[in-house]
């Protein structure tokens, strides 16, 4: 796991798994149930969806309809007034963000305004939403979601009469009705199909074949009585009903509805669960049926992506814990899951704060289920998730720092700009460069000589000495720029209100790119942002790499010619 070859292209970010990536959960919904409400208000959710990012996510996965057990479908439109303007936000601020919908209409307006990931919850069942995403470059989450249970089978009572004359009557039976078999089959035919057969499955463009939504069987309609069987009562009752909210009724004609009852069946399911005096020989049901619905739907699923024109290292799938499985059942999924990894996709565990998660650690709160998450995902992790989907992320980026540091040994390149114009500016960048060394985890391996520059951006003041140096490091991003801040404080940078942005200071240190790093958010962005336009960083870098200005357009990052650039190179000022 701690170097998985997988790579997930999600529109113009490419996810690599040399570690574990994290998505936080952003319900923008009144009725999610372990947060319903929290984020409700736009605001509160952009400010959330940074403060993620600040923690450690990778990913935000933004959600406006709760696909709890139980919910109420929502309508697209109020889905989208609800989700727009939080996707757009933390799209600019250069998240990565994941749109939780199942409605082909969110998912095109979502990404339109920035969205990389579609996570549909109901696998890409939808012909529209295929067709949607064949003709994107976003990344997709496929999920599963329905009950894997063998349907249950009801048997006749048999009543056994072992005399000779109820075996011939028996076998004359099975004679006759034989002969009535083949006699019907020439009158059954039409158009060369047989009657009776179950009817193909939609067909996306290109002949692939679009199974059915994986939600079970719908609930069995309840016979109404004849009018004249009903009590007047109830039929007066029946006239004054109050007709249904147009919102209502549209979400109520959803095909995607099924979702809505498979969820109802679930709780019941639950619920509805009481010890029988029936022992039984296993703690939990074969894994072998279970794990050939949710596989086979799985990579179903994502060889019809593919066929339809979706690259394959845009899919990751989700076997979808909680959505019409049992305690027992999410389990054997969960131990599963490096038979899952083997499908080659990048896999998701989203089993943050779920029933099972509850149900093996005792917690009855949803939102005290946070320490059991973090158990179920390093289980997972272990045996080959590529990604988690939590709720506090913050808490999650702290435990997998330590678990990852301990357990996986994974030194990693980066730069970091260097610069001074206050006091003895080449002192203070040797000085910050030994500083650097000292950084848990981390060492110098290469440093760039020493340039004078003119001042960027605020250029009323002194000419500056800038370098680049090369490290490697084991931490992760954030905890690497949180040490450099620390190195600033210890050598005098004045960081405070009263400080101008970008005026003198006695050093500066910018993290500027690590290998495999992709983030966003207010507290840190990788790759640095403008590290294309600025001759002060590019030039040094030509110590350290062949061509740094290809390389960095290669990652995705626009870079100016020489001439565009700010804070250009005026001379040399000597050796690191």
């Amino acid at each position: 796991m701690a170097n998985d070859s997988k790579t997930w292209r999600c529109g113009k970010y490419e996810l690599s798994f040399d570690r574990p990536r994290i998505m936080g959960v952003l319900n923008v919904t009144p009725d999610s149930f372990s947060d319903g409400g929290e984020h409700f208000d736009p605001d509160a959710a952009i400010e959330y969806g940074l403060a993620m990012l600040d923690a450690g996510a990778d990913i935000i996965d933004v959600g406006g309809e709760s696909t709890r057990p139980g919910f109420t479908p929502v309508n697209p439109d109020e889905e989208a007034r609800r989700v727009l303007p939080v996707v757009r936000a933390l799209a600019k601020e250069g998240a990565i963000v994941s749109i939780d919908t199942r409605h082909v209409a969110v998912a095109k307006a979502a990404v339109r305004c920035g969205a990389s990931i579609v996570n549909d919850v109901t696998g890409f069942t939808d012909p529209k939403m295929v067709e949607f995403v064949k003709t994107s470059t976003c990344g997709v989450i496929v999920m599963h979601a329905g009950e894997v249970a063998a349907p249950a089978r009801t048997h006749a009572t048999v009543q056994l009469d072992t005399s000779a004359a109820a075996f011939v009557a028996e076998k004359a039976r099975e004679a006759a009705a034989e002969a009535a078999r083949e006699a019907e089959k020439p009158a059954r035919r039409r158009r060369g199909k047989l009657l009776g057969e179950p009817r193909p499955e939609a067909k996306l463009p290109g002949g692939v074949v679009q199974p059915s939504l994986p939600f079970g069987e719908p609930e069995p309609a309840t016979e109404p009585a004849s009018e004249q069987e009903t009590p007047a009562a109830e039929q007066a009752a029946a006239a004054e009903t109050v007709a249904p909210a147009p919102e209502a009724t549209e979400a109520a004609s959803e095909p995607n509805d099924r979702l809505a009852a498979m969820m109802r069946r679930s709780a019941r399911r639950e619920e509805a669960y009481v010890p029988t005096s029936q022992l039984r020989r296993f703690t939990l049901p074969d894994s072998a049926p279970i794990m050939r619905r949710v596989m086979g739907f799985l990579s179903d699923q994502a060889r019809a992506l593919i066929h339809a024109g979706v690259s394959r290292d845009r899919i990751c799938i989700d076997p979808g814990p909680g959505f019409g499985k049992t305690a027992n059942e999410d389990i054997v999924i969960q131990r599963e899951t490096a038979k899952m990894a083997s499908l080659g996709y990048p896999l998701m565990c989203a089993v943050s704060r779920k029933r099972f998660v509850g149900a093996v650690s005792g917690v009855t709160e949803a939102a005290e289920r946070d320490a059991a998450t973090f158990g179920v995902c390093l289980g997972a992790i272990q045996a080959g998730a590529n990604i988690v989907r939590v709720h506090d992320a913050a808490g999650f980026a702290q435990f997998l720092n330590g678990y990852w540091a301990v357990a996986k040994p994974q030194p990693r390149r980066a730069f970091v700009a260097v610069g001074s114009n206050l006091g003895h500016r080449c002192d203070n960048i040797r000085a910050a460069r030994d500083m650097i060394a000292e950084i848990p985890l981390t060492c110098v391996s290469n440093s760039s000589k020493i340039y004078e520059s003119e001042p960027a951006y605020e250029t009323r003041q002194d000419a500056f000495a800038n370098a680049v140096i090369e490290i490697k490091t084991e931490l992760a991003p954030l905890v690497l720029l949180d040490e450099l801040m620390k190195i600033e404080a210890e050598l005098g940078r004045d960081r405070s209100k009263k400080a101008k942005a970008n005026g003198p200071r006695t050093i500066d240190l910018d993290l500027l790119w690590m290998d495999g790093e992709t983030h966003g958010g207010k507290k840190l962005r990788l790759p640095h942002p403008l590290i294309g336009e600025r001759d002060f960083v590019l030039v040094p870098l030509e110590d350290l790499m062949h061509d740094p200005a290809r390389f960095f357009r290669y990652n995705g990052v626009e870079v100016k010619e020489p001439e565009d650039r700010v804070g250009h190179i005026v001379g040399e000022l000597g050796r690191m």
